[in-house]
């Protein structure tokens, strides 16, 4: 901490408790306090603002389009092929069928 040893600031404490007195320090060292934390906010937005200031801009053709009626209107989900999701009904059989089929080997889906 600045260089400074546990007996420097002893003496430094000391020497402000003299010279401020008991009843004032406390009070000095609350407004000492609040001084620090509104340099510490000011410069955390100075650095935040300087940080927005020189970041670059995306060209225009890689940002993000918003979403339109078309892209609301389909659902999230892990199926994007919408052909895989749908099945073909020229193979298609209902499950009792294919049940059967399953359970008889001799019938070959002559339901």
């Amino acid at each position: 901490m600045f260089g400074i040893g546990m007996t420097e600031l002893v003496v430094i404490l000391v020497i402000a408790l003299l010279i401020f007195g008991p009843n004032k320090l406390p009070e000095l060292a609350r407004s000492l306090g609040k001084g620090f934390g509104e340099f510490r906010r000011a410069s955390y937005d100075l650095r935040q603002s300087l940080m927005e200031a020189t970041e670059p801009d995306p060209p225009p053709d890689t940002q993000a389009a918003k979403p339109g009626p078309a892209a609301a209107a389909t659902p999230p989900g892990p199926a994007t092929d919408t052909q895989a999701a749908k099945p073909d009904p020229a193979t298609s059989r209902s499950a009792p069928e294919a049940a059967a089929e399953r359970d008889d080997p001799g019938s070959q889906g002559s339901a």
